[in-house]
C-alpha cells in the first residue's frame, strides 16, 4: 500500500519555475516521489486518509546539494589553520591523512559530516576521498543521497600504492554498490599537478566504459596554473582539453583563476563548476569569476569543500557568501540575486551531477529530497521575500525537517538515522588519537 504525505508550508518554493513562491499550497508525496503539488484545501480534501504535517513557520524547498565536499576530513577540522594551499597539504594534511586514515577513519568521518550536513539542509553530497567503500556505507548508514568520487593519484597513500591502484579499487567499489539506492561514483582524478597524462588517459576511457562521471580540483591556485605552464608548456585547463577530459561529465572544483578564453572553452564543452567560496577565501586562493562564467551559459554549483579547509559543512553560509563575493567580483549589485544562488545550491547541481531530472526542484515525478526552514525567528522577521530571507538572513540552524527519497532523516531538529551522543563520543575519540599519535 503506498504511503501519501501532504506537506503545507507557509511558504512553498519548487525552484522551478525560476524565482516561484506558493502561499496556501501543499506538498504531496507518495513513497519516495513527490506526485503534486496543489492547494492546501484540495490536498485535504483529495487525500483526507493520507498524513497531512502542518509547517506554517516554515519555508518548503529541494534539499541542498554540495557539489565538492571531501566528508571524512571533518575529523581533521581545525588540525592546521591559516595557511597557503601547498603549505598545507605537503606539511600537514597529507602527513596526517598518511597517518590516521583508514576504512574506519573514512566511515567514522563521513558519517559525522553528513549527520552536520542534513542537520544544515543538504541532502545530497559529491565527495571525493579514499576508501570508496567506507563512505558508500556511511552514505547507506545516514541515507543521505552520495556521489562517492574515488580519488586518483600518482603517488601512494594508505590507500592505494599508484595510480592504477587506485583505479581498481574505484572500478572495484562502484561494482560492489551498483544498484544502490542513493549511492552513485564518479572517477575523481586528484588534480592536474598529481595525475599524469597517461592515468588521464586511462580515466578518460574507464569513463567512457563504465558511464561515469568525473570530479577534479582544476585552476585553484596560481601557482598551479604557473607550474602546468612550466612543465607542460600549456595551462591546466587546455592540458586536460587535449587529454580529453572536458566535456559534460565532469565537475571541475574552484576554477577560481579562469582567462576570458578559458570560459569560452568551459561553457562549450560543458564542463560544470563547484564553486567553493569559503574554501577559496580562507586559503587565499581568489575570487572565482562566476558572475562571468554565468553570463557565458556555465552551470555553477556550489561545494563547501572539506571541512579541514572551511571549516564548516554550511551550505547555506557559502550560498549566501557566494552571492556576496559575485557582487563584489563582478562589482554589480544584481549579480547573483536571491533566487539565482537558491538554483545554485539545488537544480544547478543536481545537473551537474546529471541529476536534474530526478532532483533539485520540487516537481511532481521527481525524488521527494525536500526541506523545511523555520522563519519564524526573530532573526528572520520580518519576511517580505522568503528566498531573499533564506539567503541572506537564515541560518543552517533554522533547517527543521529533511526528506530524502521521501524518508523523514531530520524531524523538529532530531537526527532520525543517526544518535548526536554517539557521534560526538566518536569525535572526541578521533581528536585524542590523533593529537597524541601527531605530537
Amino acid at each position: 500500500m503506498k504511503k501519501i504525505t501532504c506537506l503545507h508550508p507557509q511558504w512553498l518554493i519548487p525552484v522551478e519555475p525560476h524565482a516561484t513562491v506558493l502561499t496556501q499550497h501543499a506538498l504531496v508525496m507518495t513513497d519516495d516521489k513527490i506526485s503534486a503539488l496543489m492547494p492546501s484545501a484540495q490536498a485535504y480534501q483529495q487525500h483526507a486518509d493520507a498524513e497531512h504535517i502542518v509547517l506554517d513557520k516554515h519555508a518548503l524547498l529541494p534539499g541542498f546539494i554540495n557539489l565538492h565536499a571531501h566528508s571524512a576530513m571533518c575529523l581533521l577540522r581545525g588540525l592546521a589553520d591559516d595557511l597557503s594551499l601547498m603549505d598545507w597539504l605537503n606539511h600537514h594534511i597529507w602527513p596526517a591523512e598518511k597517518q590516521h586514515v583508514s576504512d574506519e577513519f573514512v566511515f567514522d568521518g563521513s558519517v559525522q559530516a553528513m549527520a552536520e550536513m542534513i542537520r544544515g539542509g543538504t541532502t545530497t553530497v559529491n565527495d571525493m576521498y579514499f576508501y570508496h567503500q567506507a563512505v558508500a556505507r556511511a552514505s547507506v548508514h545516514s541515507g543521505m543521497r552520495t556521489v562517492v568520487g574515488c580519488s586518483i593519484l600518482e603517488f601512494p597513500t594508505g590507500y592505494a600504492n599508484d595510480a592504477d591502484d587506485y583505479l581498481q579499487k574505484a572500478i572495484e567499489a562502484y561494482q560492489a554498490f551498483a544498484g544502490q539506492n542513493g549511492v552513485d561514483f564518479r572517477l575523481a582524478p586528484h588534480a592536474p599537478y598529481t595525475v599524469a597524462d597517461a592515468t588521464f588517459k586511462k580515466i578518460v576511457a574507464l569513463s567512457d566504459q563504465h558511464q561515469l562521471g568525473l570530479h577534479c580540483h582544476i585552476h585553484e591556485t596560481l601557482d598551479e596554473v604557473a607550474e602546468s605552464v612550466k612543465l607542460h608548456g600549456v595551462r591546466p585547463l587546455q592540458r586536460l582539453h587535449n587529454l580529453g577530459l572536458l566535456s559534460s561529465k565532469l565537475i571541475a572544483a574552484h576554477v577560481v583563476h579562469a582567462s576570458d578564453e578559458e570560459i569560452v572553452l568551459l561553457q562549450k564543452t560543458g564542463v560544470h563548476i563547484a564553486h567553493n567560496p569559503a574554501s577559496n577565501l580562507k586559503l587565499a586562493s581568489g575570487f572565482a569569476r562566476i558572475h562571468d562564467m554565468q553570463n557565458a551559459g556555465i552551470n555553477v554549483g556550489i561545494g563547501t569543500d572539506g571541512s579541514a579547509s572551511n571549516n564548516k559543512l554550511d551550505l547555506l553560509g557559502d550560498v549566501r557568501m557566494a552571492a556576496l563575493l559575485s557582487k563584489a567580483e563582478s562589482g554589480n549589485p544584481t549579480a547573483l540575486n536571491a533566487a539565482a544562488a537558491l538554483e545554485m545550491a539545488t537544480l544547478s547541481g543536481a545537473r551537474a551531477l546529471g541529476m536534474g531530472d530526478r532532483i533539485g526542484s520540487l516537481v511532481a515525478g521527481k525524488q521527494a529530497d525536500i526541506i523545511a526552514i523555520d522563519l519564524s525567528a526573530l532573526e528572520t522577521q520580518p519576511v517580505y521575500d522568503p528566498i531573499s530571507q533564506i539567503i541572506y538572513a537564515a541560518g543552517r540552524e533554522q533547517v527543521s525537517h529533511v526528506w530524502v527519497d521521501g524518508r523523514c532523516l531530520m524531524k523538529n531538529r532530531e537526527l532520525t538515522t543517526m544518535q548526536i551522543h554517539a557521534l560526538e563520543d566518536k569525535a572526541r575519540w578521533w581528536q585524542a588519537r590523533i593529537a597524541t599519535q601527531s605530537n
